[in-house]
C-alpha cells in the first residue's frame, strides 16, 4: 500500500505515449466512477509527458485504484498508481 496520504486524486505514472484519455478512463472507472482525467503534454512540443491525474468521487475509490490498478498492464506498460501529492492535484 501506498505511503502518501490518502486523498481523492490519483497519480497515473508510465502511460504508454498512445494511450488516450478514454483508453485510461475506461481502465480507472472499472473502480468506481472517474469525476475529472488530466493527462499531462509538454508545452512546447504538445506530446503526452507519459503521466496524469484522476480525481474519483472520494477517497475509497482512490484507494481501490492504488490497490487494484497499480501494476495493471495498458498496451505493453505497467501503470503505476499512486496518491497525488498535495500541490500536484488539479485540473
Amino acid at each position: 500500500m501506498s505511503s502518501r496520504q490518502p486523498c481523492s486524486t490519483v497519480f497515473v505514472g508510465n502511460i504508454f505515449y498512445e494511450v488516450t484519455e478514454d483508453m485510461l478512463k475506461n481502465v480507472l472507472s472499472e473502480v468506481g466512477p472517474v469525476k475529472s482525467l488530466r493527462l499531462v503534454f509538454d508545452r512546447d512540443t504538445g506530446k503526452p509527458k507519459g503521466f496524469g491525474f484522476c480525481e474519483f468521487y472520494d477517497v475509497m475509490t482512490a484507494e481501490s485504484a492504488v490497490r487494484n490498478i497499480n501494476g495493471r498492464e495498458l498496451s505493453g506498460r505497467m501503470l503505476r498508481v499512486d496518491f497525488a501529492d498535495e500541490g500536484t492535484k488539479g485540473g
